[in-house]
């Protein structure tokens, strides 16, 4: 059907002419609409209409470029008299087109069609799904309409036995099956045999129940087991378990090959050998580097058919599948043979010591031709020569040479020999214990014919040697993208090949150890059968069978890991959450990834040095065991979260049943090889600390993200359980920031000073107050949160980031304070900043607003923490090499004062400072034992610090106390009768206080405007940004009404005015704030001549008054207090012990 296509991103609906909200689908990344001219009806057969050409017609005149063949049948359907008039204005009530009537079914919602578009868009994009690797972001940005024109796909239409059931049987069946399984058998007995084919099989089928449920619960893409496992259990999981199944199966490639090669230099042309042995001894050697040149060889010839085209590989996929189907065949039919007529491979046997029949045939030691006796080759391979009166072996003179039968046949009683284990140790000889024999003292030697084990064996070994036999079941889910019904398909398939395998598994065991003897069970490479595969001797019709089949199949999946090892490295790359491997996502241009592949081809080259196949085989299986532990992790994790998202269509799985096969897998791992699984770990530990740390950050929704929401929501309700225990407090800290008008933090240090306290652990919380309207300030809320989240990241803080708007910037901190944190994570300390130049400011909100929130933390039972001069505090990067931290002890705060040094000292930058505490002493008090207490106090405490008591003397109240007292307190009245806006001030007046203001100050020479070290700032560090107006003077502001009194008495009756000056100049002091200030002054001058040099001085701070009209005094105190000091830190306790001598 025509369809017309094309872009428009007005601002407005109202911005095109003619233009009706008929959007099928919008853009969720712009706020403007895409509209559409014309969209396809329900029934795709039928032909455009006439209103879609009508729409056509005038969108095209509004400069909307159309198809020519949409154009010339919009003409010819406004040509035929259909005339359809759009009005601009959305609801239009005169437009009967079907579209418009739709929308207008739908106005209620118009405004949200920009974010949220209509079911029917919805369902058309997910009609049009195709089988993407990319996540669901990423593929609908793959889907929009801005980007190239789709592809038309060919739908799958492969079914449950071709697409999953035949490549899990053809992955599944390998190597192992017909060169390791009958030596299994040998060495472990029937009994154990079936024991380790039932927990491999086992492992993989509860593996498989798993894996159906996750592949089940939405589509798989590429990627297979890295998909479901990154996407259920997070990046992190994903990429480490994802490199470790990429690892197995590369080894995997190496094994086959390994094995091919066995079966071609030993079964099918041993004289191909490059390196011949020149003695018995370098045999085994020299096998190695035959294995090694010719498995090189091997790799590298699949590399480039793999490089040259995968459609070969596909194609010869089936011919590789028929060679294992008519193997295995043969061997049931071989042993349904030997029930009436068992193979001839008799066994020569010299005592009960089997002996290698590589080199000759007669099993005898001497042969009877007519009257003459002559010995035979085997008489040569034990005697020193060929004569009869040759000096030979001890142990070949007094025992017989017997035959047995290597095959006895299915009608034969041997099962019962072979029920039991013969575990063998590297060197002994293959022996069977119902012969009899003659012990001889000698010891045997390797340069006479007997047949050695190459391998001590055990029920461990023998595990990890078989586990890769049963891998590949993740072939069907790898291909989801190509089955008709992959939910119905991958289970169903899947399930019905393990059952499958596992019956040809269970019976060749059974059928191994009923049908051959047991000595030829355990000769792994067939040397007392004349070199023959032991599994072939069974075959019928001929051992070539089982040859030519295995050879032809090891070869087949040798190509095939060789094939999805690389594109499983490239899924990993593409996702890009591992730096450095994002160069293996690039390939040729047809997307076949020639990196990876390279990479690929040299790893197994390492497998192929290794050469040999009992040793490689338990390598993958630790890796393919981790990739099925974490299948089963991520399918419990799903189903005990039970998100809701967790749907699977397969119902046939419980949370038990992944945990059973998560516990055989760990078990499997250290059962076969507990320092390769060790190993195997500890590289899967390093990728995903990797990841975690230099990674790229993705959310997939994966099962980690809840159960860390879970764990969260169980801790969180266990605090709640009770009080919180002495021992276990640790400052939790809401850090409140201002943010000046750029949005920018004004002091930084202060976010610094907690990094330097928390060290890292514990609950931070930063904060932030914006003044005005969250209607209207949302936008610019969101970019100061991302600033302060910038500055934790470079401050390296961990915690979390609450910014508030609220009318008031008292308010605002009021719910920061109050609402901050959730349950038992809530924090108990409060740090802000000291208001800087408060006394300069003409605006009191500054320091009301700091006092306030001194009284909302006090209320709260919360510490607080005010550092002065923040911007003094030392950065991260500067390290203190020698000083003092310096605690003036006045009174009890709950130990605050004790605990927030050693905190301090755990940090780089404080760790070399020294810890010195003061404590004040009255004229009662004997500062003697006072000075003995404190340091047992403090032993007690386990600190480290040194003591001294101060004592202070009763002195007299100093003129300096009174006059400053007085100036004070004259200031605050002044600055409380002369409140007046600045708009409306009068300049003329505002003179004239001056001038009057000035009289004051020559009275009192001794007031200071301005205190030591204060800053230029006007307002305080509490997060909220307000609009006053910065001055260098003091503006002494009055009300209106006072202001034209004031006028008028200028004019006129300037007496009184002068009358209301002599006032304030002849007020005395109140003496509570004479002693307050007393107070201030005198324990300044003990901490400046003590502390004048410390790096940092902790100070009690006081509470601010109960009577509101002492706000500014206490702030003048507090000043006084802290004058001449470079670092101060006040501290205010909670009201609670937050520090015990106790263990």
């Amino acid at each position: 059907m025509a369809s017309v296509r094309f872009t428009v991103t007005p601002t407005k609906a109202e911005d095109i002419p003619g233009l009706s909200d008929t959007s099928p689908d919008v853009s969720s990344r712009s706020s403007s609409r895409v509209r559409f001219g014309s969209r396809e009806s329900v029934s795709r057969s039928e032909p455009l209409s006439e209103a879609s050409g009508a729409v056509s017609t005038s969108l095209g005149t509004a400069g909307v470029e159309t198809p020519e063949k949409s154009t010339t049948a919009a003409t010819g359907a406004v040509g035929d008299g259909f005339h359809k008039d759009l009005n601009t204005y959305i609801n239009n009530s005169n437009c009967v087109d079907d579209d418009d009537f739709y929308d207008r079914n739908l106005a209620l919602f118009e405004e949200e069609m920009d974010t949220r578009p209509k079911v029917s868009s919805l369902l058309n994009r997910l009609a049009n799904y195709t089988n993407l690797t990319q996540g669901a972001k990423e593929h609908e940005e793959a889907e929009s309409f801005e980007g190239d024109k789709r592809k038309s796909t060919k739908s799958p239409q492969m079914g449950t036995f071709m697409g999953v059931y035949l490549p899990c049987l053809q992955n599944i069946f390998g190597v192992i099956l017909f060169l390791r399984l009958t030596w299994v058998v040998g060495n472990a007995g029937v009994l154990q045999a079936l024991c380790i084919v039932f927990i491999c099989c086992c492992c993989t089928m509860l593996t498989a129940i798993s894996m159906s449920a996750i592949a089940t619960n939405g589509v798989v893409p590429a990627g297979g087991s890295y998909f479901m496992i990154s996407r259920s259990l997070g990046p992190e999981f994903g990429g480490a378990v994802g490199l470790c199944f990429y690892l197995g199966t590369t080894f995997a490639g190496s094994m086959y090959i390994l094995g091919a090669i066995e079966i071609f230099l030993m079964y099918i042309f041993p004289d191909a050998a490059i390196f011949v042995a020149e003695d018995e001894n370098d045999e085994a050697a020299t096998m190695l580097n035959n294995m090694r040149v010719y498995g090189t060889c091997f790799l590298a010839l699949m590399a480039i058919v793999v490089f040259v085209g995968v459609k070969y590989v596909n194609k010869l996929a089936s011919l590789f599948l028929a060679c294992v189907v008519i193997s295995i065949l043969s061997i049931y039919a071989g042993a349904l043979k030997s029930a009436f007529a068992p193979p001839h491979f008799p066994v020569c046997m010299l005592g009960n010591h089997t002996l290698s029949r590589h080199k000759w045939y007669a099993c005898n030691k001497t042969i009877q031709n007519n009257e003459t006796i002559t010995t035979t080759l085997l008489w040569q391979e034990f005697c020193a020569s060929d004569q009869l009166n040759a000096t030979c072996s001890d142990y070949f003179t007094q025992n017989e040479l017997t035959e047995i039968q290597g095959i006895p046949g299915l009608a034969s009683s041997i099962i019962l020999e072979n029920l039991w284990s013969s575990y063998l140790t590297k060197g002994d000889i293959l022996q069977k214990t119902s012969l009899p024999t003659v012990s001889v003292s000698e010891a045997p030697s390797n340069l006479h014919p007997y047949v050695f084990a190459d391998l001590t064996t055990s029920f461990t070994l023998l595990v990890g040697i078989f586990f890769p036999s049963v891998t590949g079941i993740m072939a069907g889910s790898n291909r989801s993208g190509d089955l008709k019904d992959a939910q119905k398909s991958i289970p169903t398939g899947t399930i019905l090949a393990i059952l499958t395998t596992s019956l040809v598994y269970l019976s060749n065991v059974v059928l191994f150890g009923s049908c051959i003897e047991g000595v030829v069970l355990r000769d792994k490479f067939g040397d007392s059968v004349q070199g023959n595969l032991v599994v072939g001797i069974l075959s019928w019709p001929s051992p070539w069978v089982i040859v030519i089949g295995s050879f032809f199949s090891t070869c087949g999946a040798g190509l095939q890991s060789l094939t999805g090892a690389p594109r499983l490295l490239q899924a990993i790359a593409k996702d890009q959450i591992i730096p450095f491997l994002r160069v293996f996502g690039h390939g040729k241009s047809n997307g076949e990834p020639t990196w990876a592949l390279l990479l690929t081809a040299g790893i197994a080259e390492l497998g192929i040095l290794i050469a040999s196949l009992d040793l490689v085989a338990p390598i993958l299986s630790m890796f393919f065991l981790m990739c099925y532990l974490f299948v089963n992790l991520a399918c419990a994790v799903q189903t005990l979260l039970r998100t809701p998202n967790w749907r699977p269509r397969f119902r046939y799985y419980h949370w038990t049943l992944s945990f059973l096969g998560m516990t055989i897998c760990l078990a499997l791992m250290f059962i076969s090889s507990w320092y390769y699984a060790l190993v195997a770990m500890l590289i899967a530990v390093m990728i995903y600390k990797y990841i975690e740390y230099h990674g790229a950050e993705k959310e997939w929704g994966d099962g980690i993200r809840g159960l860390s929401l879970s764990a969260a929501r169980y801790a969180l309700l266990r605090l709640e359980e009770g009080p919180l225990h002495t021992k276990n407090w640790r400052p939790q800290v809401l850090v409140l920031l201002k943010l000046d008008e750029d949005l920018h933090v004004k002091y930084p240090r202060l976010l610094t000073f907690a990094s330097q306290l928390k060290a890292g652990k514990g609950l931070t919380i930063v904060g932030s107050v914006i003044t005005g309207n969250f209607l209207e300030c949302y936008g610019e809320a969101f970019a100061a949160e991302q600033t302060l989240k910038h500055l934790m990241e470079k401050e390296r803080v961990k915690g979390f980031c609450q910014l508030v708007v609220a009318m008031k910037a008292r308010e605002g901190i009021s719910h920061l304070i109050q609402s901050c944190g959730l349950g038992g994570m809530k924090h108990n300390t409060v740090v802000m900043g000291w208001p800087q130049g408060w006394r300069q400011s003409e605006d009191p909100h500054a320091w009301k607003t700091f006092i306030n929130t001194v009284r909302v933390t006090t209320t709260a039972h919360l510490a607080l923490l005010v550092p002065k001069n923040i911007s003094l505090f030392p950065a991260n990067s500067e390290h203190f090499s020698e000083g003092n931290i310096d605690v003036w002890w006045i009174v009890h705060d709950g130990g605050m004062l004790m605990l927030l040094p050693f905190l301090l000292r755990q940090h780089k930058v404080w760790k070399k400072c020294k810890m010195r505490i003061f404590t004040v002493a009255q004229m009662e008090d004997n500062s003697i034992q006072m000075k003995k207490d404190l340091a047992t106090f403090l032993y007690h405490l386990r600190m480290e610090a040194e003591v001294e008591v101060v004592e202070m003397h009763d002195s007299d109240i100093s003129a300096y106390t009174y006059e400053r007292t007085l100036m004070m307190e004259q200031r605050s009245q002044m600055l409380r009768q002369m409140r007046l806006s600045k708009s409306d001030r009068d300049k003329e007046h505002v003179h004239w206080i001056c001038d009057e203001a000035q009289l004051v100050k020559d009275r009192n020479s001794m007031l200071r405007l301005t205190s030591i070290g204060s800053d230029d700032d006007d307002e305080t560090d509490t997060g909220a940004a307000t609009g006053s107006e910065r001055t260098d003077r003091v503006h002494m502001t009055w009300t209106k009404d006072k202001y034209l009194a004031s006028v008028r008495a200028a004019r006129g009756h300037g007496a009184a005015t002068f009358e209301g000056l002599r006032d304030i100049l002849s007020m005395r002091p109140d003496q509570s704030n004479v002693r307050r200030m007393h107070t201030a002054v005198k324990l300044n001058e003990v901490i400046v001549n003590k502390s004048h040099d410390a790096r940092l001085v902790l100070l009690n701070m006081p509470g601010p008054p109960r009577n509101t009209d002492g706000d500014e005094n206490y702030m003048e105190f507090l000043e006084v207090l802290t004058e001449g000091l470079e670092r101060v830190l006040l501290v205010r306790g909670g009201g609670s012990e937050v520090i015990t001598i106790y263990s």
